[in-house]
């Protein structure tokens, strides 16, 4: 199997930010292309924050944040030699990372393990668990790095052989 095109999900996380590493490293060993998303949820609780809250916003500085995010780590990536864009989008995360993989088409989808659990899963959060069961293309899922092991995971240290 050939990886061409490493797409990552970011958002402000430990192990989302791990996983940009993760992905950053792998693109550049496979001259991969590098496509990074951030999603801002579209929920209830963005909207009714922006209206009782006197100065209001919460929405459109989550916008911010994941603007501020993706050029941050785009520079890092061109900085580095990748080819890479970056795209945010506004929804349901999960459906958002799928319909990217499959519109671009991705090879390989990068991801951290989120601390935030959901009903899916002890180990994994729900974005993360949807992501895997639905996926059409390879999943992988970057643990946060941990003060008694920080370089747990690298890029080094996968391997996947060339079918």
């Amino acid at each position: 199997m050939t990886i061409r095109r490493v797409l990552v999900a970011v958002d402000d996380s430990p192990g989302a930010l791990r996983a940009a590493q993760v992905a950053l490293d792998l693109a550049t060993g496979w001259r991969a292309q590098l496509r990074l998303v951030a999603v801002t949820t579209d929920h209830i609780l963005g909207a009714l924050l922006d209206t009782a809250v006197p100065d209001g916003g919460a929405t459109e500085r989550g916008e911010q944040g994941g603007r501020a995010l993706l050029r941050h780590l785009t520079d890092t990536a061109r900085s580095q030699g990748l080819d890479v864009d970056a795209v945010q989008l506004t929804g349901e995360p999960f459906r958002q990372i799928l319909d990217q993989a499959q519109s671009w088409p991705a090879d390989l989808i990068v991801m951290g393990r989120s601390d935030r659990r959901g009903p899916s899963s002890t180990y994994l959060g729900s974005v993360t668990a949807h992501v895997l069961e639905f996926a059409d293309c390879p999943v992988l899922v970057v643990p946060r790095a941990t003060a008694a092991d920080p370089e747990r995971v690298s890029a080094d240290s996968l391997v996947i052989p060339e079918t």
